[in-house]
């Protein structure tokens, strides 16, 4: 592991619309932290960890397939202090305060799903390294990416405590090291299966093409875009409807690909081409079902999209751009089928999707965002459009619903105050 050193990203750096709130934000935090030991010193630091947009590779990540993402505006703000002893407390406002003891790292049933498992799941995996962890600490925690809304509050949760815990122990790890400890306690501990997309996203910062054909090695390449110079933009509508109890829904998506590589004895859907599933196709409905069959013709297709769209805003091909992501769209709804959960009487996503084609299309550019099944949308919005879009957007799903949001660039960092 090479030894690195965390982002200092200084205040300024920050929107200048963001500044002062980050500032109001770090201020409250400090309130909020427990009374300081005598023993101890106060010495404050200060961390943001940002959500994350998926831009395009819907569901491929995990079938060691190519996405595009980006940090977004939204993050999490933490203001740690060390402790001289071995527990971690965190406080945040709306949740109960959490105390860990770090010399316990064992696998606790009754903490999965909990914000505790991450943490206790991330000093596992330090501890799985060889790397010791000479102390604990307090945070206090502040967040602007809600919960369930597929921005991935969990990936922007985990990059931040590991931030936290690197900058702690100054271990020297780099922000795939963060991504893949955040993955692997969210996997083994939290007990909800992801990919490494959302992780990376968070921990890299900007827009950033990412290939998984070597999962314990992603190839990154980054690359930026300003989608307002070509009047556009980028919203994120939640529906209302949230992603957190749906694991059965998004854990069926990778293990449906799964057994369709396996007809081919492969571990995963990478390599696989459309051929390959035409020569197949019998086979595939008797094995692993029709769903399977449609789930895998989305993945041959989506994994060339990513590069695709980079290509086109290499070039500041907008339009092509724009035309890729409706394809991506389509082929999510069609045939990955992670729009909707079964249930008739809730279908936000779906009426969103509609919504957005009815006032966009030709123009723009509309598609599920994340995982799906619940959540979000994303949307490419002339700005001239943007007020129509939003008040027709909120009118249906609640005032603040429609999130104008911007590509943030740089991801999970330490805060320089001055």
């Amino acid at each position: 592991m090479l030894q690195q050193k965390i982002p200092c990203i200084p205040l300024a750096s920050f929107q200048d619309r963001e500044t002062e709130k980050h500032k109001a934000r770090y201020a409250s935090l400090v309130s909020r932290l427990p009374p300081l030991e005598s023993s101890c010193p106060q010495e404050l630091h200060y961390f943001s960890s940002p959500g994350r947009t998926e831009l395009g590779g819907n569901h491929t990540d995990h079938n060691n397939g190519c996405v595009l993402a980006a940090s977004i505006d939204l993050d999490m703000l933490a203001l740690a202090r060390p402790r001289n002893d071995y527990l971690v407390t965190l406080v945040s406002e709306g949740y109960s305060p959490i105390n860990i003891d770090l010399r316990d790292t064992a696998l606790r049933i009754e903490e999965k799903g909990s914000s505790a498992s991450i943490i206790r799941g991330l000093a596992a995996w330090l501890t799985h390294q060889g790397m010791q962890i000479g102390h604990g600490f307090d945070i206090a925690m502040d967040s602007r990416v809600p919960a369930g809304s597929g921005l991935s509050s969990s990936a922007a949760f985990e990059l931040l405590i590991a931030a936290i815990f690197d900058d702690m122990g100054e271990y020297g790890m780099s922000p795939v090291d963060w991504a893949i400890a955040g993955q692997w306690a969210e996997n083994e501990y939290f007990g909800k299966p992801c990919g490494l997309m959302d992780q990376i996203a968070c921990a890299e910062g900007g827009i950033v093409f990412i290939d998984f054909a070597e999962p314990g090695k992603p190839k990154i390449e980054k690359l930026t875009y300003d989608f307002a110079s070509n009047g556009l933009v980028l919203a994120i509508v939640n529906t209302g409807s949230n992603h957190e109890d749906l694991t059965r829904e998004y854990s069926d998506i990778p293990k449906e690909m799964k057994c369709v590589a396996s007809l081919f004895g492969r571990s995963s859907m990478r390599g696989i081409e459309k051929q390959d599933l035409l020569a197949k196709l019998l086979d595939i409905r008797i094995q692993c079902g029709d769903r399977a069959l449609l789930r895998a013709w989305h993945f041959v297709h989506e994994n060339s999209r990513p590069a695709q769209m980079v290509e086109a805003l290499n070039r500041n091909d907008i339009s092509a751009y724009l035309s890729i992501v409706n394809e991506s769209g389509r082929s999510s709804w069609h045939y990955l089928q992670n729009i909707h959960a079964g249930n008739p009487h809730q279908q936000s996503l779906s009426i969103a999707l509609m919504l957005s084609e009815d006032l966009l299309s030709p123009e723009a550019a509309w598609r599920v965002h994340g995982g799906g099944f619940a959540g979000t949308i994303q949307a490419y919005v002339p700005e001239s459009k943007f007020l129509e879009f939003a008040e027709r957007m909120e009118t249906v799903f609640g005032e603040g619903s429609v999130q104008h949001i911007n590509i943030r660039p740089f991801g999970v960092c330490k805060v320089l105050m001055h």
